[in-house]
């Protein structure tokens, strides 16, 4: 694993700075530029297997990003998907051109990567537009479009099987909430519903232990303050949908003097490389994202090249990664 030092000296800021980022230190005024510059870094050195340019540019393809770089730095999973997509097409020779969804140019491409969530609008304009379309981290199969997903089922499964094999019968949840862009549609949190699912068949499901904020460490702050204030007990374990989440909350029980995992253990997800530098390190279901990255830049070539008479989905399982908090 990559040292403070480490991400320092490639970031080109002191070890203090990059720590207190990393940390998501509220009390620390950096501009959003230095910001991503030490998220950038931590995410390079955590991930080792990017290639140099091996061939001249032969073909090319759009990514259409669905988070800005405020959103990105907010939550860092969308900002690993996009370097692995990054290297990966810089790695085979293919030309990419990044476009917000609202600023889409009518340049020829030969395939779009659509990262992130849009609403059924967006996909149905993108659908028209947009020759050979893969989406990224949002299932459109059934509006006829090519997705690759992340398997929330396998994903949950082994959060909760850990936790009861841990002895852990008050079992929360901290899902996301999150709105697509032009409309404001509501996007349902996946995690949520298979967690519940699986509590009740276990005869676990305790809803006043579930809550739920906007995907940032902000937004799990203050729905673990609120709770806090609210409630005498407890879940004595607890699953974040994103590590951001799991941060946030692991901030507001810090301030209470809640010991975390021995008052609460705590699961995220993504893993995205905050995780390795909080304290307590933060145990959590990783997705391999820039692997996901690299992956949707094959499979789109895959589409490109190989006409199909239907649309597909590739879905990716993840695996849990046990460190200090649980």
């Amino acid at each position: 694993m990559a040292t403070i030092k480490d991400i320092a000296q490639q970031a080109g800021v002191s070890p203090a700075t990059v720590s207190r980022v990393l940390n998501y230190d509220s009390e620390l005024s950096v501009s959003s530029e230095t910001k991503e510059k030490i998220f950038k870094a931590a995410e390079a050195l955590n991930y080792t297997k990017h290639k140099k340019k091996s061939q001249p540019e032969t073909s090319s393809m759009r990514l259409i990003q669905w988070f800005d770089t405020e959103e990105e730095l907010a939550d860092l999973y969308y900002l690993a998907i996009r370097i692995g997509i990054e290297n990966k097409t810089e790695e085979l020779g293919i030309r990419l051109l990044k476009e917000p969804y609202e600023g889409l140019t009518d340049t020829a491409v030969d395939g779009t990567i659509a990262l992130g969530k849009f609403d059924d609008h967006q996909i149905r304009q993108l659908k028209k537009s947009q020759s050979n379309l893969l989406m990224v981290d949002f299932d459109a199969l059934s509006q006829g479009v090519n997705s690759l997903v992340v398997d929330f089922q396998q994903a949950v499964d082994l959060v909760i099987d850990d936790f009861i094999a841990k002895g852990h019968q008050r079992i929360g949840l901290l899902s996301g909430v999150e709105f697509t862009k032009d409309h404001h549609q509501e996007i349902e949190d996946p995690r949520r519903r298979i967690f519940e699912e699986r509590l009740r068949r276990l005869k676990l499901h305790h809803p006043q232990y579930h809550l739920s904020a906007p995907f940032t460490v902000e937004g799990g702050y203050e729905a673990m303050k609120e709770y806090l204030q609210q409630n005498k007990e407890l879940p004595s374990a607890l699953f974040a949908s994103s590590d951001a989440l799991a941060i946030g909350a692991m901030r507001a029980l810090q301030e209470k003097n809640i010991k975390i995992p021995d008052e609460i253990a705590i699961i995220g997800f993504n893993d995205v490389s905050v995780a390795k530098y909080v304290f307590p390190t933060l145990s959590t279901i990783k997705v391999h994202t820039e692997w996901l990255g690299e992956l949707a830049v094959t499979t789109l070539l895959d589409i490109i090249t190989n006409a199909a008479p239907v649309p597909r989905k590739v879905t990716i399982a993840t695996e849990l990664i046990t460190r200090q908090s649980s």
